[in-house]
């Protein structure tokens, strides 16, 4: 855990009343790689096709990164984590991921898994045969939805839009966790036997050299995601929350517990989803409701809005997406001259700072909590179009039924997933504010 990992946990530790544990933040891609609007669009797409489809007293510290994105100063982008696995542990990259509740790694016997993180780091795989602590799960045991015959081990695949595809068999093995005590800031270290997807083969996204992970960290509410297999052994309570820097330098931390603070507001979930939907009700521009359909904020199981830390943008339904784009152009500044980029996405060229040029927004969900954004939570640097800078809605039209708010909308906030009194929370919060500590 770096230095500056230990100061952000201080101060949340100052902050807010923490009860529970926590993971730290770092970043995977360094900003030499550029990365255009229309590609994180379909990186989102191809996640959405996957993980939606069925819809049309410690602090644990694990060291998640940053996926830099060259050309967007904000540093979009989704977040990773360093863990432990196995006797003698060996250390892998993994996405955090609130959408989904499998737990993998690269396999051994993968022949086609990213070798190396994108700074020439050459990844950890996982091999049963090296750990004291691992082994194969029978197909007997109750997290064995699949079989196979020839092999009788648990398989479990998932299959992306475009044919990409993840294959695994499941195994159990001891995870380790750096614990913080509350009131220590001296790392100890703990293990939980936790199950989890060895991956025997990888296509897409995953398998390419901007990929920076070889596994993926379900925090989802399913039964097989990491904070369910804790919390189920009494490690941690069901409850977790992250904050993501949305500095340059990215980072953050993801805390496994209780953060007792008043400014932090709740909204309820949706029941009965493995993922965290709430109830939008309406957006404001500038303060000001906008005339959109009641109708087209209805919650069912083809629709509603979803938080997910494994998407980078926001996306909503096109009855919403439309009058809220008007909005925004006719709230903006004179001094701003709406463009559309060559991927067709609503952009603004604009000669003064973006802060001055645009409007706030607001969403607003049941319970009266709103989450206020300002400019720079909701716009992307797109460069310089004709001699001035340009600003890209961070917002872009959904391709399905459902309104999903990316990492783009939860960076510089404490976000508070409370599966136990199935509410969701979020709170405002600058690591950078030393002083009011």
């Amino acid at each position: 855990m770096g230095t500056a990992h230990i100061l952000l946990a201080t101060l949340l530790i100052s902050f807010f009343g923490v009860r529970g544990n926590v993971f730290s933040l770092e970043r995977a891609f360094p900003s030499r790689h550029p990365i255009r609007l229309d590609e994180l669009r379909a990186r989102d797409l191809s996640r959405h096709a996957h993980v939606f489809k069925t819809v049309v007293g410690g602090l644990i510290n694990v060291t998640v990164v940053y996926e830099d994105y060259y050309g967007h100063p904000q540093h979009i982008g989704v977040y990773v984590t360093k863990v432990k696995i196995g006797s003698s542990p060996r250390e892998f990259y993994v996405l955090l991921d609130t959408g989904s509740d499998l737990f993998w790694v690269s396999c051994s016997s993968c022949s086609n898994c990213p070798r190396f993180t994108d700074l020439g780091t050459r990844f950890s795989f996982y091999d049963i045969v090296n750990s004291s602590t691992g082994g194969v799960l029978p197909c007997s045991h109750a997290m064995c939805g699949k079989c196979s015959r020839q092999s009788h081990r648990c398989e479990y695949d998932m299959t992306y839009s475009g044919g990409d595809r993840i294959t695994s068999f499941l195994v159990s093995d001891v995870l380790h966790l750096d614990t913080i005590p509350v009131r220590s800031y001296v790392a100890l270290e703990s293990s939980a036997p936790i199950v989890f997807g060895c991956t025997t083969s990888v296509s897409g996204l995953l398998a390419g050299t901007r990929a920076s992970v070889n596994g993926i960290f379900g925090f989802s509410q399913g039964p097989m995601s990491v904070l369910s297999q804790l919390s189920s052994q009494g490690m941690t309570p069901s409850v977790f929350s992250h904050c993501l820097k949305g500095d340059d330098y990215g980072g953050g931390i993801l805390i496994l517990g209780d953060i007792l603070e008043p400014s932090i507001v709740y909204t309820p979930l949706v029941p009965k989803r493995p993922y965290y939907a709430i109830y939008l009700q309406s957006i404001a521009v500038n303060g000001k409701i906008l005339p959109i359909d009641p109708a087209a904020f209805k919650v069912s199981r083809g629709r509603g809005t979803v938080v997910d830390s494994g998407t980078i943008l926001a996306y909503l339904i096109e009855e919403l997406y439309e009058p809220f784009i008007r909005a925004i152009t006719l709230a903006s500044s004179k001094h701003v001259t709406p463009v559309v980029s060559t991927s067709g996405n609503q952009c603004y060229r604009t000669s003064i700072s973006k802060s001055e040029a645009f409007p706030s927004v607001s969403l607003n969900f049941a319970g009266g909590v709103s989450m206020v954004l300002k400019p720079r939570e909701y716009l992307i640097d797109g460069g310089y179009y004709k001699g001035l800078p340009s600003w890209c809605m961070g917002f872009l039209k959904a391709h399905k039924r459902l309104n999903i708010l990316g990492d783009l909308l939860l960076r510089d906030k404490i976000v508070v997933y409370d599966i136990v009194g199935q509410q969701l929370g979020w709170a405002n919060f600058n690591s950078d504010n030393s002083p009011r500590v």
